[in-house]
């Protein structure tokens, strides 16, 4: 029966990737997905556009992954943005630098992007099976010596598990290399969702489906104590609220709902001070004194919200701008800059963009992500316990970490082949 050299388990970014790597450098390779198709979860990123990765600096691009940004450092030093974005280029896929310094292809085709890496994997003639399932990795005397799979057993020199995390299953992202590290003796962080929308208990905000806003601050608290704020973009849902900020607080919110209430304010207003705030009001409400207070506030909000504002605020619609009394015109600045909604849960890690956990950091070497404990096993890509912010992180990572392990897994074929020649 063909042996491989080396042998990748899941065809999405961080797969294709190391599957790349590894043919390119000479080792013969070979990459099965389970799927009818590579790159399912890649085609669909960023809502078919695809945020490939972020032009920032290295030391800054850790920073979006928490305290285990550290363990990506030796990734990107051999792999990184500017690098990925050449290895495109060189593939026929331009791109261009958006706000916030997110890097997309130019045509905006997240398809384009996974045609682009199947054709580097068939230019470095990378065998490809689709529809083959992984069921274990085989093993003898510590030492990888292949899959068996589709009532089969499959022989190499070195395995890559690439098979994502829990989220988007119907792409194929079930878990399986979770199973594959454990039954292997090594340690997964539970699997918990990752820059996922979230669930508000007020009803009213099903009538905001689809508005979408801007330049404003969340703030997070957990029993009234503030734990986290960004500025930026966000979106209601029929369910609750999604978007940028959102997705990126979605981590530390999934966190403190263990064991806290955990409540969400809006500052609609964030570049007005309260003070500020009151002087625009006290003149609007002089300047429109017959006009209702619904009518007034028109001016400071979406139409859209209007009717909820109004109704949180206790404040009748109707009631003429003259007639606003003072304490009512400090809930109205207050409401402005701080709207409450309460969090019910967040949705689940199948709607994730990606899972936060998997296999530990410590058990895997940052020089190769090969496996600490059986040789010629390799983890990259979403499997491994790193999940970044919205933005183009976790794409970057999973690029980088692919490369690294094709790389490593490659060079320790290599290295046993010239030993058993001396």
């Amino acid at each position: 029966m063909k042996k491989y050299n080396v042998i990748v388990v899941g065809g999405g970014a961080s797969g294709m990737m190391a599957a790349g790597r590894a043919a390119q450098i000479g080792c013969r390779v070979l990459l099965l997905e389970k799927m009818q198709r590579l790159g399912s979860k890649l085609a669909i990123t960023g809502k078919g556009r695809c945020n490939i990765t972020n032009m920032e600096e290295q030391e800054a691009f850790l920073l979006h992954y928490g305290k285990n940004g550290k363990f990506l450092r030796n990734c990107y030093a051999r792999f990184f943005n500017q690098d990925l974005i050449n290895f495109l280029k060189e593939n026929g896929v331009k791109t261009v630098v958006e706000r916030g310094r997110r890097v997309f292809p130019a045509d905006e085709d997240a398809e384009g992007i996974v045609r682009c890496l199947r054709t580097h994997l068939q230019k470095n003639d990378v065998e490809i099976k689709t529809e083959f399932g992984v069921d274990d990795i085989l093993l003898r005397d510590g030492y990888v010596i292949g899959v068996q799979g589709n009532g089969v057993n499959v022989y190499g020199d070195a395995v890559i598990v690439a098979t994502g995390g829990l989220s988007y299953s119907i792409t194929g992202s079930t878990g399986d290399g979770y199973r594959f590290a454990m039954d292997l003796g090594h340690r997964v962080r539970k699997p918990e969702p990752n820059l996922v929308p979230i669930e508000i208990e007020e009803g009213f905000v099903a009538t905001l489906q689809g508005l979408g806003l801007k330049n404003v601050e969340l703030n997070a608290f957990a029993d009234g104590r503030r734990f986290a704020n960004l500025f930026g973009e966000m979106l209601f849902t029929h369910f609750g609220i999604s978007g940028p900020i959102v997705l990126t607080m979605s981590r530390e919110i999934v966190k403190m709902l263990t064991k806290h209430k955990v409540t969400v304010s809006i500052n609609f207003k964030p570049a007005l001070t309260k003070a500020q705030l009151e002087r625009r009001l006290l003149r609007e409400f002089a300047l429109y004194g017959k006009m209702k207070y619904k009518n007034v506030i028109k001016h400071l909000l979406p139409g859209r919200l209007l009717d909820a504002f109004v109704q949180v605020s206790g404040i009748p619609a109707d009631k003429k701008a003259c007639e606003i009394n003072r304490l009512e015109r400090q809930r109205t600045i207050q409401l402005l800059h701080g709207f409450p909604l309460t969090v019910k849960r967040v949705r689940p890690i199948d709607e994730a963009i990606v899972t936060d956990g998997g296999v530990a950091l410590d058990e895997i070497d940052p020089l190769t992500m090969q496996s600490r404990f059986v040789r010629g096993l390799f983890f990259c890509g979403e499997v491994i316990d790193i999940a970044g912010d919205t933005g183009g992180y976790n794409l970057q990572a999973a690029f980088s970490t692919g490369y690294v392990a094709g790389e490593s897994a490659c060079g320790l074929y290599m290295k046993s082949a010239i030993a058993n020649c001396q």
